[in-house]
């Protein structure tokens, strides 16, 4: 064998570059949907067959085949069709309140979500990591039956360690608690958080974990970005916040947060319960996890949940974004720690401001990713120039991600402008139908505009050819920063 080896590896090494560089390069070809990067892939790989495939494997392949996972929602079915019979709104609701065009961003979010919109939905926006821990832990101490969370970064820090104790003590009164931590954000922090929270008896797994070990090298790539917490099946904690000290304190980061009842609780339920289930094949069902439709009286606001991911539900808050923006008829007003939009999205800021619509967006001056930011700063110059604006905000970095158009329509959640939310990461979001709902997200993104400084077309210009160099090199690398 020694010898045949010898004799033979270059015709061994000629078989294996023709057989991965092929199967490789078939794939990206059938698979991606722009040509653009279809073709960039093939590129690398026949410039390097081997070394291609590998790393096409790992960084290239943006699709979770999930068909075999249980949909939750299918599991919930009582609870849902209650939540669409008591709830449920209709065009003629929509119509009267919001009018013609907000019609047609409703049945968009019907046709991409596949959940309905409900009202009776009570959002308290939570601004502060002191004040969105506070309640959180609140909500873990005061739990009965169910714990389920779900989060992109779990930091092993004084946060992390409060959050372990209640969800310890949870687990000794007899709730079921159920924990899933991406396995990138679990190594944001070492000694790594999951270790500690198995150390206290709190099912725990992390997302996507075993790549390696399971053979999933293609999905290594792929990411849970949703931050989520469910308590005994009837309140929701959700939106941008991870769990970690750096959004606590007076000099803290800011994010946006929100503690939610109502008959949506029930799909942000379905979603965490369907990542839980993927990881771990544990169908979370019986008395424990049961949805209740639990909620303060009034009519609270219209919402719907909108998951994302790349899985079947792809892109799908890239078109709520890009339908928003079409029905846009006086202001869109965007914030969002990372700002990459691609192509499509490029375009469809460009026709609404070309439409007359005033589109402002609001991003930090002081970022926590200079790549991304230095990325992000190549693309302002297109963006300008055909009529949005973009301030950058002078105040504490903001990582939150918030929309709303035309004072009758929000987005709010876990969702970057960028395309790794866009389109690698697994992602959740709220959409609101409420004028006042819309004009505390409005007086947000205001706030952070007034201490801004606005960045225009002379001011990017002028700055030296090498660090615009840099940035454009540093934009080649949008679909995975």
């Amino acid at each position: 064998m020694h010898d045949f080896l010898i004799h033979y590896w270059p015709h061994i090494l000629a078989v294996l570059s023709f057989v991965f560089g092929a199967t490789a390069a078939i794939h990206a070809a059938m698979t991606k949907d722009e040509v653009r990067a279809a073709i960039g892939w093939v590129g690398v790989i026949m410039l390097s067959p081997i070394l291609g495939a590998f790393i096409y494997a790992i960084a290239g392949i943006n699709r979770m085949r999930r068909a075999s996972i249980t949909d939750r929602r299918s599991d919930l079915r009582d609870e849902i069709s209650r939540e669409e019979e008591l709830h449920g709104v209709c065009n003629a609701d929509i119509m009267s309140g919001f009018g013609p065009r907000m019609v047609a961003m409703w049945r968009l979010g019907t046709k991409v979500a596949g959940v309905p919109a409900t009202e009776c939905n009570h959002v308290q926006m939570l601004s502060s990591g002191d004040e969105a821990y506070a309640a959180m832990i609140a909500a873990i101490e005061k739990a009965e039956r169910s714990i389920l969370l779900e989060t992109y970064i779990f930091d092993s820090d004084s946060i992390g360690r409060k959050f372990v104790d209640a969800l310890a003590d949870a687990v000794k009164r007899g709730v079921e608690v159920r924990v899933l931590v991406d396995s990138v954000g679990a190594r944001y922090s070492r000694p790594s958080i999951v270790g500690l929270l198995r150390e206290r008896n709190v099912r725990t797994a992390t997302f996507n974990g075993a790549v390696l070990l399971r053979m999933r090298l293609p999905y290594a790539n792929l990411r849970t970005h949703r931050k989520i917490l469910v308590i005994d099946g009837g309140i929701a904690f959700a939106g941008g916040m991870n769990i970690r000290a750096a959004f606590t304190g007076p000099d803290a980061a800011h994010d946006t947060h929100f503690r939610l009842e109502g008959p949506a609780v029930a799909d942000y339920f379905a979603v965490t319960a369907e990542d839980w289930f993927s990881e771990t094949k544990e169908l979370l069902s019986g008395d424990a996890w049961r949805v209740v439709d639990n909620h303060p009286e009034g009519r609270g606001v219209i919402a719907r949940v909108v998951p994302s991911g790349p899985d079947r539900n792809v892109g799908n808050n890239n078109k709520m974004i890009i339908g928003a923006l079409s029905v846009a008829e006086e202001t869109v007003m965007i914030m969002s720690p990372y700002f990459l939009p691609d192509r499509d999205l490029v375009s469809a800021l460009a026709t609404a401001a070309r439409r007359g619509v005033i589109v402002d967006i609001v991003v930090p001056d002081d970022n926590n990713l200079k790549t991304v930011d230095h990325a992000m700063t190549a693309q302002f110059d297109e963006i300008i120039r055909d009529g949005s604006r973009i301030w950058r905000d002078l105040g504490p970095f903001n990582h939150s991600k918030l929309m709303t158009v035309d004072g009758k329509w929000s987005y709010l959640g876990s969702t970057n402008m960028d395309s790794r939310s866009l389109r690698l990461n697994f992602e959740t979001d709220l959409e609101v139908f409420d004028e006042a709902f819309a004009a505390d997200i409005a007086s947000r993104i205001t706030a952070a505009r007034e201490r801004a400084r606005q960045v225009t077309r002379e001011m990017l210009a002028s700055r030296h050819y090498l660090r615009k160099l840099r940035d454009r090199l540093l934009w080649l690398g949008l679909p995975y920063l």
